[in-house]
């Protein structure tokens, strides 16, 4: 994106401002430095939040950055059934290689579910949230979405709930929600303009009649506001996840989060449009093209401050098993899962995740301490940084293996998680795939540097012929330490003048499908 449409967004931030009125006392996030940057929300520690928040959150995968590094979630398909229709939206059933919200293998009983995540929850000790998201709408399906949190709440007390909708329904269900000790409700809310609505749903279903058109978007985005702010009352914490179509409610999307913020929401997640044409969706054949990675960036940046933005979603199936950015969802299938014998030991998973939390505080107070060495650096320069990683904070995948990258932004403030790139994986059995590392390449092309745990000899070159500096001296450390250190010595190399500081141009979102990591 140019300087002209960067200052674009700028100012419709502030004219967003002036155009939507809160509605409800803010409940969300204060900004509490001069950067922008909020004291909570995904990047939030225990420091920042108050107890009650940071016990919901600390471990919650999508609700925190730091805790997505170490714990996965889980989400179960029971609720296949939807309320409305989005242009941007095909749902597929027995699909088991593609990875964006929608998309699911089997569909499931409330019995069956909790079956498997008791089987998950066992084979993955650090699973600390079971999570609904369709493929169609939870609440469009509400006698099998509660009946199964019901039953996980019974069967495995110390698993988070966590509900995703699209929120026509939402205010029917505020207080089953609240009863349900649901602590954690995503709502998709795209637009608050009913004639940009009109662009992106055909229709909806609503008290037994459907509506098309203007009337349908203006009915949706009033119940989705009003079940914000009854969820906001309630002290539910809310993550509203926004699609960004570019041309038709990209710069509105700052006034949608200027709208959510006033309601109460604790963090917002403006995603890219996935459009590819082999999805079959009316924007991916029509030809609505996804944003880049500068666009994205920069409407993410406009909107930031005192609401949170998620920067780590994954997008993901309404099936998804493990850590975010991977799918274990083929290791346990419903045939599989049945013919297990599971005893849910709550003993080993509390001990497991203790051990997550030493190794979370260890990164940090190494992270802290090599940033000091920041201090009273002055310098202008910021820069992206791209990280293969298997999780826990480190810099643990070899390049060639590697299925997305983690961006980083750099500067003297520190580090800042920024987004993920992902990519086809280079190597195939004994050998790379040359039509993959351009697209690799492409990927993070706005990035300066890509820190590996290892790295053949000719990714390293043609990644050095593109301007990106291969980085391999960290392996197996920690990110953010490591993306500190590094970056200290390239401002030394700066002011020697052995390296001239150049900005970089766009990156490509990747819109093909993710093969299963299983």
């Amino acid at each position: 994106m140019n300087a002209v449409v960067g200052r674009e967004y700028a100012k419709a931030a502030v004219d967003a401002g002036k155009m939507v009125q809160p509605t409800a006392e803010h409940k969300g996030c204060r900004t509490s430095s001069n950067i922008g940057q909020a004291s909570c929300g995904s990047r939030g520690g225990q420091d920042d939040l108050p107890t009650e928040t940071w016990k919901k959150v600390k471990n919650h995968p999508c609700y925190s950055e730091e805790a997505h590094h170490h714990y996965a979630r889980m989400h179960v398909a029971v609720a296949p059934a939807c309320n409305i229709q989005c242009n941007y939206c095909n749902r597929k059933y027995d699909c088991a290689n593609e990875s964006r919200p929608g998309v699911v293998s089997e569909k499931l009983t409330p019995e069956q579910a909790v079956k498997k995540v008791l089987v998950v929850a066992a084979t993955i000790p650090q699973m600390s949230v079971l999570g609904i998201a369709g493929p169609g709408d939870p609440l469009a399906n509400p006698e099998k979405t509660f009946k199964t949190f019901e039953l996980v709440a019974k069967a495995a007390p110390d698993i988070k709930l966590c509900l995703s909708t699209n929120g026509l329904s939402l205010p029917d269900y505020v207080e089953v929600i609240a009863k349900s000790k649901i602590d954690h409700v995503t709502i998709t809310i795209n637009m608050i303009d009913p004639e940009i609505g009109a662009k992106i749903y055909p229709w909806i279903f609503f008290n037994h009649r459907r509506y098309t058109g203007i009337d349908a978007a203006r009915i949706l985005t009033d119940r989705q506001l009003l079940g914000l702010e009854m969820l906001s009352e309630r002290g539910i914490l809310c993550k509203v996840n926004s699609v960004m179509i570019p041309h038709i409610n990209d710069h509105h999307l700052v006034e949608v989060n200027q709208a959510v913020k006033s309601r109460g929401a604790f963090l917002h997640n403006i995603m890219p449009l996935i459009s590819a044409p082999e999805y079959g969706t009316v924007f991916g054949l029509n030809g609505q093209r996804g944003p880049t990675a500068r666009e994205l960036k920069a409407l993410q940046d406009s909107c930031e401050g005192e609401i949170n933005m998620m920067r780590h979603c994954r997008q993901c199936r309404a099936d998804a098993v493990g850590l975010l950015g991977e799918d274990r969802s083929a290791e346990f299938t419903t045939d599989q899962v049945m013919k297990m014998d599971v005893e849910y030991d709550l003993e080993m998973r509390k001990a497991y995740q203790d051990r997550l939390e030493d190794e979370r505080a260890a990164k940090a107070a190494a992270s802290k301490a090599e940033l000091g060495k920041l201090a009273g650096e002055a310098s202008e320069i910021s820069l992206l940084v791209a990280v293969a990683t298997k999780g826990s904070g480190l810099i643990n995948e070899h390049f060639g293996h590697a299925k997305e990258f983690q961006i980083y932004e750099l500067s003297t403030s520190g580090t800042k998680f920024v987004g993920h790139r992902r990519v086809d994986a280079y190597c195939q059995g004994d050998y790379g795939e040359e039509d993959r590392l351009s697209t690799i390449i492409r990927s993070i092309h706005d990035c300066h540097a890509v820190f590996v745990a290892k790295i053949g000899g000719c990714p390293k070159s043609n990644l050095i012929k593109a301007g990106i500096e291969p980085i391999d001296q960290y392996a197996h450390e920690f990110i953010e330490k490591s993306a500190v250190a590094w970056f200290r010595w390239y401002l030394d190399k700066v002011k020697s003048g052995e390296i001239q500081h150049a900005k970089r141009g766009d990156a490509s979102i990747r819109q093909r499908a993710l093969i299963s990591a299983a």
